[in-house]
């Protein structure tokens, strides 16, 4: 069966140094996978600093902190199509917040 891959980017501020990445995944007009990943132009390059995705079997959050700590946050819902509203909502109405924890963790 065909699996068709959406991919896009989105600008979360006026400079282009915030954005939202996003793939999705559709198979017979179902989503099947997600990634939402929100990523900060730090110190010369794209950092990543939250991502929704369904890899390891389920869906989950990550936050990205400073060498190399993960924290993975499992989350329910009762469809994909509802998480990835989520993801997409949270990034976009809380992406200062998380940078601003990112970049306290940078400085210690």
């Amino acid at each position: 069966m065909r699996v068709r891959t959406i991919e896009f980017e989105t600008l979360l501020d006026k400079n282009g140094f915030e954005r939202l990445r996003v793939r999705l995944r559709v198979q017979k007009n179902e989503l099947i996978d997600v990634v939402y990943q929100y990523e900060s132009f730090i110190e010369e390059k794209w950092q990543p600093i939250i991502r929704y995705d369904c890899a390891h079997g389920f869906f989950h959050r990550d936050v990205l902190l400073p060498g190399d700590i993960k924290e993975k946050s499992e989350m329910n819902f009762d469809s994909l199509k509802q998480a990835s509203r989520y993801a997409e909502h949270d990034i976009k109405d809380r992406w200062e917040w998380y940078k601003e924890r990112y970049v306290k963790k940078l400085k210690k």
